[in-house]
Formats: structure tokens, C-alpha cells, sequence
């Protein structure tokens, strides 16, 4: 947690004056239990009323400024807190947003969600008892046990006795608890997971009736969750108990021995009610430290795993933030003996070399887990290769700043993901300044102005999370018309017409290819039907580069992709005419 002191910096002044105030506060509080002994002893003995009004006045003053000082502490505990929390959960979501896949998968969807609300919360909460309780808590107890002293030395002895012994209580039950509070975040981490599943696959999942098994899974995970917090839970509830059995031997035992002294006249009555006042503060005080140490053991745990975020470096980094010159007579894309891994027992791709030429449209084909995404993922540096070179425009993507890589390039990946927000906002993703009649013209590129025409608002159609309101094939289409509005000079489709059927697939093509020339087209896909007429095709089988040519080259000489042809069409259909 201390890692995360550097989140404070600009609350200095908060961290100072909030505990000086709650200190106060403190100070104004074990003055109560002298001066309601006073009234005892002097005023109620005596009947003096106007001595009983005058400190009663008193201990109301006190009263008025503790509170007051309490609500100073209070509004600095509160600015600090959320301050801090709103610090950390920006700079958490920068630091997320810089990490590359790589990264993002290591750690996976629900539990950084879960880190960035849930963990952070819980520092927030330890900052906010930091000021307000950390130096009061303890502050009570001392003070409490040399006010009782200084009341009576032999008495306060019962205070030394039983101090060590709720000490030794809050030690136990603290001790066997700790380790579960660890393990409560990890299986909140699994419950997120399984609940971001089944919302975002929720139609796969009543698809194939699987809405029972989904349930006893989401079940069993929630009800570990649930032991792990009733153990605990079951555990802190000795906490009370235990302490005021303590503490309320110890004021019995007060009272007992006092009343004693007030009957050899040592003590007088008001002092044995402060001495149990006195009592009662250090038992109130012990429970506050106890439940201090529950909120900073469950911070402690989160702060590990915000820490974790924090230090784990990006693979993918930006060497260089200023543009380069780039060569108009080299190849658009050049791949020079490059293989890639996700773990280190295997590589997904293995001494893959290629040329792209600028203009030209290729195709890349191969079976499942052939790597086809893999290697167009390595054009825009969403991975680094493991070996060899990657070249766009013949730089090294290294050399790039990711702002000009990624802006000369359009991808469509192979899941089409869609904002809320409406139509033209969504299209404006890929060129922010783009104007109506570009719009227009994107989406009539992707085969998307027909049925975005016929809805009601048009381009100021309003979508839902995920575009969950568009068919699959009208949420393809818009993503490459997000993707070819700005024009770019490298257009990556990745598998990105898996939805459309055929006439439109081959629409598309036709209008990419009349619309779009000068780019340089990527174009992956299963479908033969999709890559057959590509300048040139190329295959991949196990991560590695099975065949390049034409459709007619691959036919005679690749094995591999003839098998392909002739699993989609009949033996005469498979030459290009």
C-alpha cells in the first residue's frame, strides 16, 4: 500500500489537519469522564445546582467543538479518499490502456474490472480510516489508561490487566481471518468472470439450453464466495462477545474493588464512574482498532493487486513519439523471418516471410488456429514478433509512433464490437472530423446505406452496448465503414464478412475494390469465395506459410489449399474463369 503513497501528494494538507482534529476531538473526550465525576463529587454531593449547570455547560462546549472538529475531519477524511480513489482508478485505466494484448490477456476482463471498482474502493475506505481513526483509536486507549491512573494507581491496574487480554482476543480472531479475506477477491474475481460471460454470451447459452448448467456453475463459485464470508464472518462475530465479557469483568471488577475505596472514604463515588467511563473507552477503542485492522488487511490484499496492474510493463512499447519518413518505393507490408509466440512452449507462428506491394489485394486463408489473425495482429503492433521483422512502408513498426502506424492503417477484427451511441458517432471512430457526405460514402462502401437509410433517425440511430440492436452481418458492416471512412493506406479485414452471405460478401468486394484503390487490402477469411480473386493468396497451415500465389498458382502447386477449394466447391468450380 505504501507504493501507492504517491496518490496522496496532493492531499498533504488533509492528512495533516484531519488527524489533528480527530486527535482533538480525543482530547475533549477523555476530559468527559473527570468532569462528570466532578459534577458527582462537588455538585450532586453538595446539591449545588449552579455547579452541576456550570460544568454541565462545560461538557456541552466540549461536546460542540469535538463535533465540530469531528466534521472538519471528516470533510478532509471524504476529499482525501475520493481523491485518492479517483486518481488511482485513472491512472489504473491509462496504465490499462497502454498495456498491450499480451497483457490484457494475462490478466483477463473481469479481473481488472474487478481491480479498478472493487480493490480501489477498498483503498478508498482505508484511506478515509487513516485519518480519521489511526491515531485516534490508539490515542483512546493510552489516554484512557493515564487518565484512569491518574485517578488511581491500584485501580488502574485492573485497566493494564485487562488491556492485554482483549489485546490477545482482537490477535486471534484477526489471525484466523486475514487468510480469507486474501481469498474473498480472488473468488469475487471468478464470480465476475462467469457473470461477464453469461451476460455477454447469454443467447449462445439459451441457444443450447444451457441455462441450468450455467446457473449450478455460477452456483458453486458464488457459494465459495458466500463460505469464505459466513467463516469469516462467524469468526469476527466472537469479537464482540469475547471483548465485553473482558471489558465487562474488568468494570465489575471497577466497581467492586472501588466501592470498597469509597468505603475507606481513598475514592469518592463520581471517580469510580469515571474510572468505568474510562473503561469503556479503551473496550470501545480496542473494538475500532480491531475493525482497522479487517479494513487495512483487506486493503493491503487489494493494494497487492492494484500494484500488480501498475507494475506490469507493457511488451508492446513506444520507442519513438515522433513521425518518420517512410519510403513510397518499398513494399507496403514485409514480413522478414518472423515468428511469434503466446507462451513460451510453442510458437503460433514460425518463420513467416512475405511482400506485400502497395495497392494490391491478399489474401490470407488457412484452417482454425492456422494463425491467420496472429499475423495480421503484428502489422499494427498489438504484438511484438519474437523474431524477425515486421515492415510497413519499409520502417520497422518498432520505429513508428503507434498514432502514425495506426493511423495509416483500417482494421476490422474478427469480432465486431460497436459503442453505444449513435450510427454517425460510431463511424466517426475511425476519422473524427468526417462529414456527411464521407459517412455516406463509408457506408455505401460497406453495403451498410441501405438498411441504415430505412431506420428512422437514419445515421442519428441510436445503438446499444455492442450494437446488440443490429444483426450480426449489419454490426460487420459498420465496422468497415468505421474502418474505411478515413481512407486509409493499409485496410485489414479480419474475417470481418463471416456474417454476410454471399451476395453481399462479393458486393463488398466489388465496391472495395473499385472504391478503395491505392489501398492496400488485407483481406482473411475461410471462405475461398472471399480470397479467390486477391493479386495474390496466402496460406497458412500450423503457423506457417503453406503456399503464396494466385488462385489458379495455389490450385496446381499447394496442396493445402486445394483441399480448402474442394470442401467449398465442386472440382470444375474450383479454376477462376
Amino acid at each position: 500500500m505504501f507504493k501507492l503513497r504517491r496518490f496522496l501528494k496532493k492531499y498533504k494538507l488533509q492528512l495533516i489537519i484531519g488527524p489533528l482534529c480527530k486527535l482533538t476531538e480525543a482530547v475533549f473526550e477523555l476530559f468527559i469522564p473527570l468532569i462528570t465525576a466532578d459534577i458527582i463529587d462537588n455538585g450532586v454531593a453538595n446539591n449545588d445546582v449552579g455547579y452541576v449547570l456550570q460544568k454541565g455547560g462545560l461538557m456541552v462546549l466540549l461536546g460542540a467543538l469535538g463535533l465540530g472538529f469531528a466534521l472538519i475531519c471528516q470533510k478532509s477524511a471524504s476529499i482525501a479518499s475520493q481523491g485518492f480513489g479517483t486518481q488511482v482508478r485513472n491512472a489504473m485505466f491509462r496504465h490499462i490502456n497502454s498495456l498491450s494484448y499480451q497483457e490484457i490477456d494475462k490478466f483477463g476482463t473481469p479481473s481488472l474490472v474487478t481491480r479498478i471498482t472493487n480493490d480501489v474502493n477498498q483503498l478508498q475506505l482505508a484511506v478515509a480510516m487513516l485519518i480519521r481513526l489511526v491515531i485516534r483509536a490508539p490515542f483512546l486507549v493510552i489516554g484512557a489508561l493515564i487518565m484512569a491512573m491518574t485517578i488511581d494507581l491500584k485501580i488502574s491496574l485492573i485497566f493494564l490487566v485487562a488491556s492485554p487480554f482483549i489485546a490477545l482476543v482482537l490477535f486471534l480472531v484477526m489471525n484466523r481471518s486475514v487468510p480469507f479475506f486474501k481469498s474473498i477477491q480472488k473468488k469475487l474475481d471468478e464470480v465476475s468472470l462467469i457473470a461477464r460471460e453469461n451476460l455477454s454470451g447469454n443467447r449462445v447459452i439459451r441457444a443450447f439450453s444451457k441455462q441450468q448448467s450455467e446457473e449450478q456453475r455460477f452456483n458453486e463459485k458464488n457459494d465459495a464466495l458466500s463460505r469464505s464470508a459466513v467463516i469469516v464472518g462467524k469468526i469476527s462475530a466472537l469479537l464482540d462477545p469475547l471483548t465485553y465479557v473482558i471489558a465487562q469483568a474488568a468494570i465489575i471488577a471497577v466497581v467492586w474493588f472501588g466501592a470498597k475505596f469509597v468505603f475507606h472514604g481513598s475514592l469518592m463515588s463520581g471517580q469510580i464512574i469515571a474510572l468505568v467511563n474510562y473503561m469503556t473507552q479503551i473496550l470501545l477503542a480496542m473494538i475500532v482498532v480491531s475493525n482497522l485492522v479487517i479494513i487495512f488487511t483487506k486493503a493491503f490484499a487489494s493494494a497487492a493487486r492494484v500494484n500488480e496492474v501498475f507494475e506490469t510493463e507493457p511488451s508492446v512499447k513506444e520507442t519513438n513519439r515522433k513521425e518518420i519518413a517512410v519510403d513510397e518505393k518499398s513494399p507496403a507490408i514485409e514480413f522478414r523471418n518472423v515468428s511469434f509466440a503466446y507462451e513460451k512452449n510453442g510458437y503460433a507462428l514460425k518463420d513467416i516471410s512475405f511482400q506485400i506491394e502497395k495497392g494490391s489485394t491478399v489474401g490470407i486463408i488457412g484452417g482454425t488456429g492456422s494463425g491467420k489473425s496472429t499475423l495480421v495482429s503484428l502489422i499494427p503492433r498489438f504484438y511484438d514478433a519474437a523474431e524477425g521483422e515486421v515492415l510497413v512502408n519499409g520502417n520497422n513498426v518498432k520505429d513508428y509512433s503507434f498514432s502514425q502506424l495506426r493511423n495509416c492503417i483500417g482494421i476490422v477484427p474478427q469480432t465486431a464490437v460497436l459503442f453505444s451511441g449513435t450510427i454517425k458517432d460510431n463511424i466517426r471512430w475511425g476519422k473524427k472530423s468526417a462529414n456527411e457526405e464521407e459517412i455516406a460514402r463509408a457506408l455505401k462502401i460497406s453495403q451498410s446505406y441501405e438498411f441504415v437509410s430505412k431506420m428512422p433517425d437514419k445515421t442519428d440511430s441510436m445503438l446499444i452496448a455492442g450494437g446488440k440492436n443490429l444483426s450480426g452481418g449489419q454490426r460487420q458492416r459498420l465496422t468497415i465503414a468505421r474502418a474505411v471512412v478515413s481512407q486509409p493506406q493499409i485496410l485489414i479485414l479480419d474475417d470481418s464478412a463471416s456474417a454476410l452471405d454471399y451476395a453481399t460478401d462479393a458486393a463488398l468486394r466489388k465496391s472495395l475494390k473499385e472504391e478503395t484503390k491505392g489501398t492496400t487490402v488485407i483481406n482473411v477469411s475461410q471462405r475461398v469465395g472471399t480470397v479467390r480473386y486477391a493479386d495474390q493468396i496466402i496460406v497458412l497451415d500450423k503457423g506457417k506459410i503453406a503456399g503464396i500465389g494466385t488462385h489458379n498458382e495455389l490450385i496446381d502447386n499447394c496442396g493445402i489449399y486445394r483441399e480448402i477449394c474442394l470442401t467449398q466447391m465442386k472440382e470444375e468450380e474450383v479454376r477462376n474463369r
